[in-house]
C-alpha cells in the first residue's frame, strides 16, 4: 500500500467532477464545492468511510445531523458576541 493510498477515493471523485465540465463562473460556488470535497476526504481519512455508509438507521443519521448542527449554532453565537458592541 502507498503513503498516500488514502487519498485515491478522493482523487477519483475530483477527477470525476473536473471531467463534468458544467459551467460555474461564481467563486463563492466554487469555494463551497471545494470545501465540501476537503471535508469529504478528511472525514475518510479520520473515520475511515464515507456517507455512503449503510451501519446508520435513519434515528442515528437524524442524531449526528442533530449534533453537527448546534455545534454551528454555537459557532454562530460565539461569532454573534464577538461582533456585537
Amino acid at each position: 500500500m502507498s503513503e498516500h493510498s488514502e487519498f485515491i477515493p478522493f482523487t477519483r471523485e475530483v477527477e470525476y467532477i473536473k471531467t463534468k465540465k458544467e459551467p460555474c463562473n461564481d467563486s463563492i460556488v466554487q469555494s463551497v464545492v471545494s470545501a465540501f470535497l476537503e471535508r469529504s476526504r478528511i472525514g475518510q481519512i479520520k473515520y475511515g468511510t464515507n456517507l455512503d455508509r449503510t451501519d446508520l438507521t435513519t434515528l442515528q443519521w437524524i442524531q449526528h445531523a442533530q449534533e453537527e448542527l448546534m455545534d454551528g449554532i454555537l459557532y454562530l453565537e460565539k461569532l454573534k458576541q464577538t461582533f456585537t458592541p
